[in-house]
């Protein structure tokens, strides 16, 4: 069987936190999960829900990690090493604060850009040249409100920007699953020009 392709969205769990902007990562993973009609279930061993599916013709794993966000790198590694992937085939989609709401980001490769759930896949995983989702949130304009920022829930005004480029992120995964990060970057960076 072939290696699975590894679909990760960060975030912190519990009711908590399921509406605070440092969960768009989760929001994601939910809205394709529940695209796909599939439920995201418990593996404790691997610190993780997860659901197995067949997403436009790729054998792949819905991963949600149940540590909370700093400690994202040790789900992750237990679910690498449990389905013996690799970095070429991981996808993580997590928030990112130097991108405004309504704006969604793909790249492979990079750093980490001072997020902590990415900060802690990079102690845990040597390869860095995996696929990143970047779902803007916006910046608090001070260093020092970022961790309120992040932690605090979204107005409507901005839930519904971050939902909407959630939703223009899962219209290029076929193009992304089907090997072509060009076009899938293509698409989604392109799709807000000319005032569409």
């Amino acid at each position: 069987m072939s290696m699975p392709f590894l679909i990760v969205g960060l975030g912190n769990p519990g009711s908590r936190y399921s509406e605070t902007r440092h969960n768009a990562g989760f929001w994601f993973l939910e809205r394709l999960a529940e695209n796909c009609a599939v439920r995201l279930r418990p593996q404790s061993r691997l610190q993780s829900e997860i659901a197995r599916i067949e997403l436009h013709g790729r054998d792949c794993l819905l991963v949600r990690p149940t540590t909370f966000m700093n400690h994202s790198g040790q789900a992750v590694r237990a679910v690498m090493d449990y389905y013996r992937t690799n970095a070429a085939s991981l996808l993580v989609a997590y928030d990112e604060l130097d991108l405004p709401p309504g704006v969604a980001r793909l790249k492979q490769g990079g750093g980490h850009g001072g997020h902590n759930g990415m900060r802690d896949i990079f102690r845990h995983i040597t390869d860095h040249d995996f696929l990143r989702l970047r779902i803007g949130i916006g910046h608090p304009g001070s260093k020092d409100a970022v961790t309120p920022y992040v932690l605090g829930r979204a107005s409507a005004e901005q839930a519904l920007l971050v939902n909407n480029s959630i939703t223009e992120a899962l219209e290029v995964l076929p193009v992304l699953l089907g090997g072509d990060l060009p076009g899938a970057m293509k698409a989604l960076h392109t799709v807000k020009e000319n005032g569409l």
